[in-house]
């Protein structure tokens, strides 16, 4: 018994450490176990779970559990409560009649304090189609807006950050315009110590979603170490050297609920914030392919969130992209709510009078899923089920409209969060499709 308990001890303090779901050093643990492995079923298939509840490693017996079913993101639809018996309980989902995802929320109370978590399974979710359609004009409204940009030349000024140079790394603090009004992205463009001609993939990485600096530039320092030039690159325009507290106070002024940058101009596709971001991931290719240490065949895109939502419209717009790497697109299906269900972030559906015939319009041009349609280069998207920032639902809207080569790492458990195992793994198979 003591044996049982110390591997017992052992895999709880494990988990912990390596899932995010679970507060660090909490005293409680929470594991939920779906009767299929994969978490997913098929519509018309009941799901049930299993659901253990440890305090200091210790299953809690007699501990109530109360629960609230779902669809994803969507308010309950059923409540109910069970008991726990040497620390577990089972609780029937149900099934679903259309592809989707429920999501069985969790509460249980030790000592007048409240423990919540959640889990989400899929019922056939290789069938979930995006609600967003494809304008007829879309390719030719981005055409017209490349071509436009096309006419003004490449210019940047590039000086050394001597602050995120290693022995193995050189990194430049980029300033990229983007047209004659003045307009510009920053970035840390970071090279192979000693980079030689004609030598080296380049990389794209834009950001996740907010007004705030390039988060620990040299996080991602393992792809220039093993050969390739990587551009960090931000999209508001604001030089990544301005300290924490100027990002915020920016912030507060111009990204608030009502007045935020995903919202700016949301009325008119010509006039939406985002034209000039997404057209600013493709600025940023030509500055890449102009370097003379390209290797002149490899252009890779990768990001996360928003920069996940980035990278697979630049694979879009841009036939140069030779490798693609999503994690949990955001801006994927945002007018998901139209069809009663789960809609991509930045969820318009919780914003007070979003949701116009000209809102709608202008959300298709600028939806990830319209841009997966024209994505012809290698794809590689991760995403987990647990995600309410991203959820699953437009995740697998994405996946299932992608028509080009495609490869999925699915992690259930992972809530708007990847390891830096999964991270890792993003070189690893990038590398493993360069030309």
């Amino acid at each position: 018994m003591k044996r049982l308990l110390s591997s017992l001890l052992s895999l709880l303090l494990t988990l912990v450490v390596a899932a995010e779901n679970y507060p660090y050093r909490s005293d409680v643990l929470w594991v939920t176990v779906p009767n299929h492995a994969d978490w997913l079923y098929r519509t018309g298939e009941k799901a049930t779970i299993e659901v253990q509840f440890y305090r200091y490693g210790i299953p809690q017996d007699g501990v109530v559990v109360n629960y609230e079913l779902a669809d994803d993101l969507m308010s309950a639809d059923r409540q109910g409560s069970v008991t726990l018996k040497n620390g577990r309980a089972t609780i029937a989902l149900g099934t679903m009649s259309k592809p989707g995802f429920r999501d069985c929320r969790l509460t249980a109370t030790l000592d007048g304090k409240s423990y919540k978590h959640h889990i989400k399974v899929g019922f056939s979710a290789d069938q979930i189609q995006p609600y967003t359609q494809m304008p007829k004009d879309f390719e030719a409204f981005w055409q017209a807006n490349l071509q436009e940009q096309a006419k003004f030349p490449l210019r940047y000024t590039k000086s050394l950050a001597p602050e995120y140079c290693t022995d193995r790394v050189e990194c430049y603090l980029v300033k990229l315009q983007l047209n004659a009004r003045g307009q510009a992205v920053y970035g840390y463009l970071f090279y192979p110590k000693g980079a030689q001609k004609g030598s080296h993939p380049v990389v794209l990485c834009p950001p996740g979603a907010g007004i705030k600096t390039i988060k620990a530039p040299l996080r991602h320092k393992y792809y220039a170490e093993e050969g390739c030039i990587r551009f960090e690159m931000e999209i508001h325009g604001l030089n990544p050297t301005l300290s924490e507290e100027e990002f915020k106070e920016i912030s507060n002024a111009f990204n608030g609920r009502e007045n935020g940058y995903l919202l700016n101009g949301l009325d008119n596709p010509d006039n939406y914030y985002m034209k000039r971001v997404y057209l600013a991931c493709v600025r940023a290719i030509d500055l890449l392919t102009s370097l003379p240490e390209w290797d002149g065949k490899n252009v890779a895109v990768q990001g996360g969130s928003q920069g996940g939502a980035l990278a697979l419209v630049t694979a879009g717009l841009d036939p140069r992209v030779t490798q693609c790497v999503a994690n949990h697109p955001a801006l994927s299906d945002m007018a998901g709510f139209k069809a009663r269900r789960a809609d991509g972030y930045p969820h318009y559906s919780r914003v007070e009078g979003i949701g116009t015939e000209q809102h709608l319009r202008t959300m298709a041009y600028y939806d990830v899923v319209n841009f997966a349609r024209l994505v012809k280069a290698a794809t590689y998207m991760t995403w987990g089920y647990n995600d309410d920032t991203c959820p699953p639902t437009t995740s697998y809207a994405v996946w299932n409209v992608l028509t080009c080569p495609k490869e999925s790492l699915i992690t259930p458990i992972n809530e708007h969060w990847t390891s830096e195992e999964t991270e890792r793994g993003h070189l690893t198979w990038i590398q493993k499709h360069l030309k």
